[in-house]
């Protein structure tokens, strides 16, 4: 018929009388770009506008908070669609994703007893049963109020229509009310809301017909959990009941998983891609009118094209996929798959929205940026760039540079590009990770800079190449603190390279995320690793992943000895102290992890080689992946700036 090499995924489908142009979904992924008055700013239409744009089929937005007062979740993160003064900014949206041929939906959500925000505002809050959630209190729902939330969503799913929203998606998964009504393990009740299973598929059904009676036309998706995934909830044979329960009641059964543990809800680095679409696949076989939908991990074209295929699932859904790359949809239909920056599940992008509300993400650096960027333009004044240092910031800067048609020079001391992070291109929780740096590596060929390797570039003969600009980005070396022996230790770079030569007992010195890392790395190879640490586990702004590292531990048993502080080292031994003892520790070998020092005095020998000198990534200090990404992009974008 034709040569699409993933002919299932982009085939188009027909559901609830909207035709969807192929089957990748975009999934709700937070709004948080709101003004004092709760209103949608343009930023966030660019946001929602470069994943349609990037081929999307369907393109979700949040709802942030709840479909009433009652059901607000999240602290100053509510939309506020349930005032008409909101119309115009919904609408603007809207028009954002329809004039790519994508479908728009909003994302229909009530906290339960778990409206946080409502509880903070002096609202009482409820749920199916009288429960506590983090020091707050919640009451039974009565009928009335029963009545009046099947009501208001009734109302959110109008107000979504007449803002040009072709479907609304209704959270029912995650732990919010109408999971917390569909569990026996948070459904306590013994009334027609509670008891049996089709007692608790009440409320879910009552708001699906409710919604299709009074709101024509729209799209009705319902989100689920398969299974709880905690040691007290429900497993996937309760989710396929439940399922065959729902089904013909929403147009689209999007099969989730988790109920309290976020690493559930949302994989985490440590975890399969495509870790839940085996739930979607143990319901689809008993239902007969919905269509399924799966979600979670999943990044992959050729992955996602099998599971349609194989009919696992009849629609894909991706969140940080398509943060990672939006382009993903594109990309895959038009033959270059293999350029797909696949989704780290490090999330940065989380812990980000979360302590800033900042969309962001370590390998996109315009994301969150799109209205500032696409202002910008591509072409620029043409200038002579010399880029030292082949790391992650230095590629991305040089990438981006002659893109904007600069001539680039990359110098790299080592024999290969990718930097210090390459140690890690073995551990097979970082797959995505070296993926990425090897598309780098091709992309930055593509592009047409000038790459010399096995060259360490002195001042003096950079500023003999006479370039009109200088990006610096020599990275850094291993700390060494003053402890006695140290220089016993293997650099933690050595560790992950060649942890065969390791022996089977591991004491790594340093606990921030290296170090933390390359004990679960160490333990899935047999080792036993621990970690010793003077302060306490540090694992930055990244307070999201810092949740599963302690996971895999617990998981592993994993000692980590926090407080301890290492005096000296002899081979095999370290001896440490506490806050009120002494004692040895002994390994077969022992890992320095105790941080990176910044070549700063080293970078600034480049400052006055050239007319303009930018100093980036870990020579200015300890830096991130998406620091070193983001800052060698955008000092790129600023080189040739035609000036007033």
């Amino acid at each position: 018929m034709s040569a699409q090499k993933f002919p299932h995924l982009f085939t188009p489908i027909i559901v609830g009388g909207t035709l969807f142009r192929n089957r990748i979904f975009a999934a709700p992924t937070g709004s948080s770009y709101l003004d004092s008055d709760g209103f949608l700013m343009p930023e966030v239409g660019a946001y929602y506008e470069r994943k349609a744009s990037g081929g999307a089929a369907s393109v979700c937005i949040s709802g942030g908070g709840g479909v009433s007062r009652r059901g607000m979740v999240y602290g100053g993160g509510m939309i506020a669609y349930d005032n008409p003064r909101s119309l115009p900014f919904f609408t603007y949206v809207t028009n954002s994703i329809t004039r790519h041929g994508a479908v728009a939906s909003l994302e229909l959500q009530h906290g339960g007893s778990h409206s946080t925000q409502a509880a903070d505002l002096g609202i009482q809050i409820y749920g199916p049963s009288e429960a506590d959630y983090q020091g707050y209190h919640s009451l039974p729902m009565t009928e009335e109020i029963i009545e009046e939330t099947i009501n208001d969503f009734v109302a959110g799913a109008r107000y979504a229509k007449s803002a040009g929203f072709g479907m609304v998606t209704i959270h029912g998964g995650h732990g919010w009310l109408l999971h917390q009504f569909m569990s026996p393990t948070t459904n306590k009740r013994t009334d027609r809301w509670g008891g049996s299973l089709e007692n608790r598929l009440r409320l879910p059904r009552e708001i699906c017909k409710a919604i299709k009676k009074n709101v024509p036309g729209i799209v009705v998706e319902l989100r689920i959990s398969g299974f709880e995934g905690t040691e007290d909830g429900y497993d996937i044979d309760e989710g396929i009941r439940m399922a065959k329960g729902l089904d013909g009641y929403p147009d689209i059964l999007h099969v989730s998983a988790g109920s309290s543990s976020f690493t559930v809800t949302h994989p985490s680095m440590f975890d399969p891609d495509g870790v839940n679409v085996r739930l979607a696949a143990a319901i689809k076989p008993h239902l007969k009118q919905s269509t399924v939908a799966t979600v979670g991990a999943l990044s992959d074209p050729a992955m996602l094209e099998e599971i349609i295929a194989s009919g696992q699932a009849d629609i894909v859904e991706l969140a940080r996929g398509l943060i990672a790359d939006p382009d993903l949809p594109n990309k895959a239909r038009t033959g270059r798959d293999d350029d797909v920056d696949r989704c780290l599940r490090c999330y940065h992008c989380f812990s980000e929205v979360m302590t800033a509300g900042q969309y962001c993400c370590t390998l996109n650096p315009r994301i969150g940026r799109e209205e500032e960027y696409s202002t910008q333009p591509l072409e620029a004044e043409k200038k002579n760039v010399l880029v030292i240092g082949g790391g992650i910031a230095g590629m991305q800067a040089a990438i981006t540079a002659a893109k904007r048609g600069h001539n680039v020079d990359l110098y790299e001391k080592s024999d290969r590009l990718g930097g210090v992070l390459l140690c890690e291109e073995k551990v097979p929780f970082k797959k995505h990770l070296a993926e990425y740096i090897a598309r780098q590596i091709r992309r930055l060929k593509e592009a047409g800079a000038e790459i010399h390797l096995n060259k360490t570039l002195t001042p003096e003969e950079a500023e003999a190449l006479k370039a009109d600009v200088i990006i610096a980005a020599i990275g850094s070396e291993p700390a060494m603190p003053p402890i006695f022996g140290l220089e016993l230790a293997v650099p933690v770079t050595e560790a992950y390279a060649h942890p065969e030569k390791l022996g089977r007992k591991v004491l790594i010195l340093g606990g921030g995320l290296s170090g933390m890392e390359l004990a679960i790395y160490l333990n899935s190879l047999g080792k036993d690793a621990e970690i010793v640490e003077a302060a306490e586990l540090n694992f930055g702004t990244n307070t999201c992943h810092s949740i599963a590292v302690l996971e895999q531990f617990k998981k592993r048993g994993i000692i980590a000895r926090t407080r301890t502080r290492v005096e000296r080292i002899e081979a095999g031994r370290a001896f440490c102290r506490t806050v009120d003892s002494e004692l040895i520790l002994e390994a077969d070998t022992l890992v320095n992890a105790l941080g990176r020092r910044s070549l700063q005095k080293e970078a600034s020998a480049y400052a006055l080689c050239a007319p303009v000198f930018y100093p980036i990534g870990d020579c200015l200090s300890a830096r991130t992946v998406y620091e070193a990404n983001r800052l060698g992009f955008n000092v790129a974008m600023d080189i040739g700036k035609k000036q007033n």
